[in-house]
């Protein structure tokens, strides 16, 4: 059977994202960085990226949910507080909150990336122009704590080292960048495209008015 290409990106998206939820821990905090990345940004994506279109009648709650101006809090608040010590350390003690932890990154990042692809159609002001620094204010937000990580003179979490900690800053900021500029790349073609396809249907109009 040929995969098209929704169908290949969610595929893709549920590889990556059960890989990363089943991946062992070696102690690092890097790695859990990694694994909390793969999660909660980059199997999302996909995800979201493979849905489009699929979603003829959603739950209004789900609408709500994937509205921008919904999606970028709930997922802001899903990074920051997981990654706060208490809360960090428990779910690292107890296997029930780790595992509710994992959940709650994907479906932020599902949500949030949601918004920006549009499986569902979105709010008509949220245009592609507007996708833009949207998206750049994602990475703000992972930019903040990925300093926080790199910069910091002590380790905020039991059993992590400084050096440790840093790693895991610089993996976040690494991986951060490199969705938000591949993303930012792809909405410009489409602000391109857009305003190509707005400047023919001027000049066909401007035809139809002179014949």
């Amino acid at each position: 059977m040929e995969l098209r290409p929704g169908r290949l990106s969610l595929s893709l998206g549920v590889a990556v994202s059960l890989g990363a939820a089943l991946w062992p821990l070696d102690g690092r905090f890097a790695t859990h960085m990694l694994q909390h990345l793969l999660l909660g940004d980059l199997g999302p994506l996909l995800v979201a990226a493979g849905l489009t279109g699929t979603l003829p009648r959603p739950p209004q709650l789900l609408r709500i949910a994937t509205h921008p101006l919904v999606a970028l809090p709930l997922w802001t608040a899903a990074l920051v507080c997981w990654h706060l010590t208490p809360l960090y350390d428990a779910a690292l003690r107890h296997g029930s909150l780790h595992a509710l932890q994992h959940v709650t990154f994907f479906l932020a990042g599902t949500l949030l990336w949601s918004a920006i692809v549009e499986p569902l159609p979105g709010p008509s002001w949220f245009t592609t122009s507007w996708k833009l620094p949207y998206v750049v204010a994602m990475w703000l937000v992972s930019l903040a704590l990925s300093q926080l990580f790199l910069w910091s003179g002590h380790s905020y979490y039991d059993g992590y080292t400084l050096s440790d900690q840093r790693a895991g800053g610089g993996v976040m900021l690494i991986e951060g960048s490199l969705v938000m500029l591949g993303v930012v790349v792809w909405l410009l073609f489409r602000v391109f495209r857009e305003s190509e396809e707005r400047q023919q249907l001027l000049d066909a109009a401007a035809g139809d008015a002179r014949r």
